[in-house]
């Protein structure tokens, strides 16, 4: 523990923080927090981190587990459990004590948010329905997420409004059913199009063998989930199935952290190398090279994106000239956004042109990937700076990539004639590409 606290953010590390700003802003994080989380004297603190997230414009949805506190009702009942986690069956008594469990938690969550001056609500934007039987056993009051109502979630972040989650939640008649809260967050996060699922719990990450593993890509979390030989705890294997169904349903980032560190959030989002365990989709998976057989294609984005004077117009001859310059983001073997890298003179610098997403794609992320993985083939390629010029999207580029304005003197000499002659007029920007890090959180 002494360790992680010694790689807990500090409040100097604020330059390192607004790096990421541009990257995250308006994003969703469902943050999912164990009862035991609550309990600890460390969950004032977390309380603080979700407020420096939101004053950072990021969206946060929380979800919280009743574990330790189902536990000490039941003890202090003197009842036995059919279950503690929500996965197995849930009979009578153990229902009865999950709703008290929950309605202590979500009050003592609700009284730290109003002390950290978050306005926050409970809602009922889920509904359950009941597992039924498996394997032959009846699982009773356990239920399983049928639909999530995306739109009132989202109308509660528009507000400013943090929902908070719990793990009790009706079903269509109304009545009550526990659902597992790792289950919980991954649906959560799959529906709102979270940018990160983050899970705090009692432990430093996913261990494997007593190891915790730091930044695990989806296609190892996995193959380490079908190794029966691999050790891990019932707990933390939950979390870590979850996890990878979020990243097949398209949420990037899954994290696995120690919420009884001080600063455990913000360190694992806004540190290099963070704090728990990271399972990373890949992010450029449907980029690749253009061939010349995408000249066609490349022309009808080029076309459709000169129309509204985003994009230079450039004839099928001239993309079947440059088509090596090309990337292209695909999607069921169809093209849906192009972007092109072209050397300066001496290799030093590089330009990102025609960066351009089919409209019935936008807001999906496609055109921040396009430039996330150009900036890291021109660094790969050994360029020091990416430049663009944007007549249309000065902003995005600066606020979701991180580019900053520059000088027409950041241009070649030839470079600068041709943008004088095509009367254009675009803001030039550069990105300098030794702020790119291997790995983002």
């Amino acid at each position: 523990m002494s360790s992680q606290r010694e790689r807990a953010m500090k409040p100097t590390d604020l330059r390192g923080i607004l790096r990421y700003v541009p990257m995250f802003r308006d994003h969703v994080f469902v943050i999912a927090v164990d009862g035991s989380i609550v309990s600890h004297e460390n969950f004032a603190n977390i309380v603080t981190d979700i407020a420096v997230l939101r004053s950072l414009s990021i969206k946060v949805v929380l979800v919280h587990g009743i574990g330790q506190q189902l536990v000490g009702l039941a003890g202090e009942h003197n009842i036995a459990l059919s279950d503690i986690q929500g996965e197995g069956p849930t009979d009578v008594s153990t229902m009865s004590l999950a709703r008290e469990a929950s309605a202590l938690v979500s009050q003592s969550v609700l009284e730290n948010l109003s002390q950290a001056g978050l306005r926050c609500a409970i809602t009922n934007a889920v509904r359950s329905t009941k597992i039924g039987r498996l394997k032959g056993v009846d699982h009773l009051y356990t239920g399983k997420v049928e639909k999530v109502d995306a739109a009132i979630l989202k109308s509660m972040l528009s507000q400013d409004i943090l929902p908070l989650v719990t793990p009790i939640v009706c079903d269509r008649e109304g009545q009550s059913l526990r659902v597992n809260s790792d289950h919980l967050a991954m649906e959560l996060a799959v529906a709102l199009g979270a940018s990160k699922l983050i899970y705090l719990t009692p432990f430093s990450g996913l261990q494997v063998n007593g190891v915790v593993q730091l930044n695990l890509p989806e296609d190892d979390l996995k193959r380490l989930l079908a190794d029966k030989h691999a050790k891990l705890d019932p707990r933390i294997r939950s979390k870590a199935v979850q996890a990878a169904k979020a990243l097949d349903n398209d949420v990037p980032r899954a994290h696995i952290l120690d919420g009884r560190v001080f600063g455990c959030l913000l360190t694992e989002i806004f540190d290099k190398v963070g704090l728990g365990t990271m399972v990373h989709a890949n992010d450029y998976d449907r980029i690749r090279q253009a061939k010349k057989k995408d000249a066609q294609a490349l022309y009808n984005l080029a076309k459709h994106g000169a129309k509204t004077d985003a994009l230079v117009a450039r004839t099928r001859q001239q993309i079947e000239q440059s088509f090596a310059d090309f990337y292209v983001y695909e999607i069921d073997d169809s093209i849906i956004g192009c972007a092109a890298l072209r050397p300066y003179p001496g290799g030093k610098a590089m330009e990102l042109g025609a960066v351009y997403v089919q409209p019935f794609y936008h807001g999906r992320g496609v055109g921040s990937k396009l430039v996330e993985f150009a900036k890291r083939q021109a660094k790969k390629l050994g360029a020091k700076k990416l430049i663009a010029l944007t007549t249309q999207t000065q902003g995005f580029f600066q606020s979701a990539c991180g580019f900053v304005p520059a000088a027409l003197t950041d241009l070649p000499a030839e470079r600068r004639k041709s943008l004088k002659a095509s009367g254009r007029n675009s803001q030039v920007l550069s990105f300098t590409l030794s702020r790119l890090s291997d790995s983002v959180r």
